[in-house]
């Protein structure tokens, strides 16, 4: 790379072998090449050089979920994808899911760790603005997907056989509205609404939330808007009235087998959670994963924007690497909770399996459920 030969980054090899590296006049971005200087804000160049033992940590993590989130969600597509059983309507989002989460860390993971070697940004400009509008494009990607996960089991667990059922052609028209708003916005900073720089520690690109004018800033807002709180509104809503028909659900089923003074009206094969149920568990459970994740890296947007004194160069770059590292938690979610999926794989690869019997087993059609006292479409 043309950063070795940089007379800065030689004079910051003289200064860690004399012991001074972390001190002195050398910042964090004197190993910046000259061509990325200009996207490199002024906040950063108040901060000493990290040790090199955390970009160390931070290659190393990287590529623990780089190789876990390829893994995790190629096994899903493959599973999804070539199990007949599982390709339904609603299905078609998990697999949308695996997929937006498995490009981004085929995308941004090698990348990040080319640069944690380096200890700096060596990639040029451009790759610099393509690092952080996939990073923001997959990530967009995945929280739409899940709200489309979350409106389908509204429509499925509270609607019932009033709720219009989900073709493959409806979920796939979605599929594609999901990515083209998710490209409006990605693409928005490429066009001079904000841009895509250098954050942290300088190995990883995002949007500029240290930039003061309130024309970045405005992107950010907005941003957070349609893509944070407007689909979090929506996964709220969705899951407080499933939670709500499932509740009043269960108690009718008690008073009535009260009434007939008998211990369940559930037979002891049904008397368990119905499918559809479990599956709303299992988005849930991915959704709040995807929350807690990108949560912290949102927060630091906003201070950086109102308070940017308080960001450091680790809080940056371990708040961007937990988002990023959501992507590799979803197929473990699905591994351990969604029931069809166990049974698939234990029959593929029955050492991955978490599954107690390839017995385990339940419908994962886009029918009707107990919940709503109507029966379920069977696979």
């Amino acid at each position: 790379m043309s950063v070795l030969g940089e007379p800065r980054f030689q004079a910051w090899v003289a200064a860690a072998r004399t012991g001074s590296a972390f001190g002195g006049n050398l910042t964090v971005v004197d190993k910046v090449p000259p061509d990325m200087l200009p996207l490199v804000d002024h906040h950063w160049y108040q901060y000493p050089p990290l040790n090199p033992m955390w970009h160390s940590i931070l290659g190393l993590v990287i590529v623990i979920f780089g190789l876990l989130g390829f893994c995790g969600n190629a096994m899903v597509i493959y599973i999804f994808s070539c199990t007949k059983s599982l390709r339904t309507p609603s299905n078609l989002f998990v697999v949308n899911l695996a997929f937006s989460d498995f490009l981004m860390m085929t995308a941004l993971c090698p990348m990040m760790a080319i640069n944690c070697y380096y200890e700096t940004w060596v990639l040029g400009a451009f790759m610099c603005e393509l690092h952080g509008m996939l990073g923001s494009l997959f990530g967009c990607t995945s929280i739409w997907t899940m709200t489309m996960i979350a409106m389908d089991r509204y429509n499925v667990i509270v609607k019932g056989l009033s709720g219009k059922p989900l073709t493959h052609k409806g979920a796939l028209l979605r599929i594609v509205f999901v990515y083209l708003f998710s490209l409006i916005w990605t693409l928005a900073p490429m066009f001079g609404w904000n841009r895509y720089v250098p954050e942290g520690n300088m190995t990883a690109c995002g949007t500029d939330y240290l930039n003061q004018e309130w024309l970045s800033r405005s992107y950010i807002i907005v941003y957070s808007v349609f893509v944070y709180f407007l689909p979090l509104f929506g996964i709220v809503y969705s899951y407080f009235f499933i939670v709500q028909a499932v509740a009043a659900h269960e108690k009718a089923m008690r008073e009535q087998a009260k009434k007939m003074n008998v211990a369940s009206l559930r037979s002891s094969e049904a008397a368990q959670t119905s499918a559809e149920c479990k599956l709303a568990k299992v988005a849930l459970m991915t959704i709040a994963l995807w929350f807690v994740a990108w949560t912290p890296y949102l927060v630091t947007n906003y201070i950086g924007m109102f308070s940017s004194e308080l960001i450091t160069p680790l809080l940056s770059i371990w708040c961007s690497l937990c988002a990023k590292g959501n992507a590799c938690c979803n197929p473990i979610v699905y591994g351990i909770s969604h029931p069809k999926y166990k049974q698939v794989l234990h029959k593929k690869f029955p050492r991955l399996s978490c599954a107690d019997s390839p017995d385990d087993s339940a419908s994962v059609a886009s029918g009707a459920t107990q919940a709503t006292g109507v029966e379920e479409n069977k696979v």
